[in-house]
């Protein structure tokens, strides 16, 4: 198992994985299997995006929607619940094909860190699992 170590820099940001992860896969000079990536933290996603310009702030916004505004009783810091909410729905996995020494992704997919409550370093597990 590798680790992809990310640090975010805003207290909510999207950002794109992708070139990281193929750079990852060429230094273990993995060509064809999966990829399985866990981020290692519950108050921030993993989640395949479109990336065009303006759609992270998209995502952000419509993301802090989903939750609603209630009086929560996490006992650690009531108001760590939302982002906690968030990672749960958005899920913390992602599992993908690799061929050629590559993420198999579609045209506007991209592998992205969605932070919910940072600035604060990252960390995702990645696991290669070769193809038969």
């Amino acid at each position: 198992m590798r680790r992809l170590k990310v640090n975010t820099t805003r207290r909510r940001e999207v950002l794109d994985l992708t070139d990281r992860v193929n750079a990852l896969l060429a230094e273990a000079g993995f060509k064809a299997g999966l990829c399985h990536l866990l981020l290692l933290h519950t108050t921030a996603a993993l989640t395949l995006a479109d990336l065009d310009p303006g759609t992270d702030l998209d995502l952000l916004d419509a993301f802090t929607e989903l939750v609603p505004k209630l009086q929560y009783r996490h006992a650690h810091n009531p108001a760590h619940v939302p982002n906690h909410i968030l990672s749960a729905l958005i899920g913390t996995s992602l599992a993908l094909p690799v061929a050629d020494g590559r993420l198999v992704l579609g045209t506007w997919q991209r592998v992205v860190l969605v932070e919910f409550e940072g600035p604060r370093p990252r960390e995702v597990a990645v696991t290669l699992l070769p193809a038969l």
